[in-house]
């Protein structure tokens, strides 16, 4: 593969409200098993791309721990690998990234030190599958500065005026761009994937940081389109950003409908995360799924109904969960109910638990119970 690629896992959103208390949005649990990066890795290793570079900075580290080993996206090479590059003091600056083009510029030196002549740079929240190669193709061919991938947007519950927003002539070249409209034009949304060629993209971040300016898309794609050849590539599958809790929600009921878990999870290329040596979940006498995702690790007494449950989850008797996301290790007490809510991780919920959301305000649980009293 000709390019290298950039995941910007830096982001946090007061849209996802305290499910990013202590993660960052790329590593928040997507299906069961998956992290949201999870997705954008494994269309990096499936692209064939051999060495990539992650920039995480808010609650970093879950994402960090997610991350420690390259070896289960096959980045444990000889020839290139994974790199984390969390914000670093040096003699010459002291900052946080204060923004994109400024964490892709605090990391030049990963890009100076490359080879290869392209750079693919992808936001680590969204889900989808994506060769990249065959976007490079695309803009090579149209001798393209930059080409940014973007979607069409069907569904209309979803708020457009939080995406990059693109007009493209007949040619897919794109003649407007606006970041987070206050009314969106057109339908077609940026998805947070960009190629360019390594030499530009160096000497535009150059003059960036001379000019402080710290934002890639408001600085170099807003500013730069009318004089440089910017053009769209077309996804045309399934694509989700999960940057706000009805997004992140919706993002995981949509695997509990066959066509997309057979998408995803039966059709090549594969989906690579980190495993954790887990039992399979148990079903105790009493306990009745329904067309839920249950994780291992899980015990389940209750009923369980169009649900995702993540890993070490304990359900107790009598329990009912529906329409619910149950993040990772929580406990849940006999005679709970929970409906159209999302549990936080490692929370503990008292026998006897009643939350109840709407389909229109997805309810956040976040409990402080202490579950082990020595």
């Amino acid at each position: 593969m000709k390019a290298i690629g950039i995941i910007l896992a830096g982001g946090n959103s007061k849209r996802i409200g305290r499910l990013s208390d202590k993660r960052a949005i790329a590593a928040m649990p997507i299906a069961g098993s998956y992290r949201a990066i999870d997705f954008t890795l494994s269309n990096m290793t499936n692209s064939r791309i051999q060495r990539v570079a992650v920039l995480p900075q808010f609650n970093a580290r879950s994402l960090n721990e997610h991350l420690s080993s390259s070896k289960w996206w096959d980045f444990g090479r000889k020839q290139g690998g994974l790199y984390v590059f969390t914000p670093t003091q040096t003699k010459d600056n002291n900052y946080w990234y204060q923004g994109t083009a400024d964490a892709l510029y605090q990391n030049i030196d990963f890009l100076k030190k490359s080879h290869e002549p392209y750079v693919i740079i992808a936001a680590g929240d969204g889900v989808y599958k994506l060769d990249y190669s065959k976007v490079l193709e695309a803009h090579i061919a149209k001798n393209a500065d930059i080409t940014v991938v973007y979607t069409t947007m069907k569904d209309t519950d979803d708020d457009l005026t939080r995406f990059g927003i693109l007009k493209l002539d007949d040619d897919d070249r794109v003649i407007e761009f606006e970041e987070k409209p206050l009314v969106a034009a057109t339908n077609n949304v940026s998805i947070g994937v960009y190629i360019i060629r390594r030499r530009h993209l160096i000497e535009v971040l150059e003059r960036c940081a001379r000019e402080d300016r710290y934002d890639f898309v408001q600085d170099v794609l807003v500013r730069y389109r009318s004089v440089r050849k910017i053009y769209g590539y077309k996804l045309e599958s399934y694509w989700r950003n999960i940057a706000t809790v009805d997004s992140y929600y919706r993002t995981n009921m949509d695997f509990l409908k066959k066509d997309i878990r057979d998408y995803f999870f039966k059709q090549h290329p594969d989906v690579y995360s980190k495993v954790d040596d887990l039992p399979p979940a148990k079903y105790n006498a009493g306990s009745e799924i329904r067309n839920s995702i249950i994780s291992s690790g899980c015990i389940v007494n209750g009923r369980i109904e169009d649900s995702v449950v993540f890993r070490d989850v304990y359900i107790g008797n009598n329990c009912t969960i529906k329409n619910s996301i149950i993040l990772n290790d929580v406990y849940i007490g006999d005679d709970s109910y929970i409906e159209n809510c999302i549990v936080e991780s490692r929370d503990t919920l008292r026998p006897g638990t009643n939350y109840v959301g709407s389909p229109d305000d997805i309810k956040v649980v976040i409990e402080k119970n202490v579950r082990y009293i020595l």
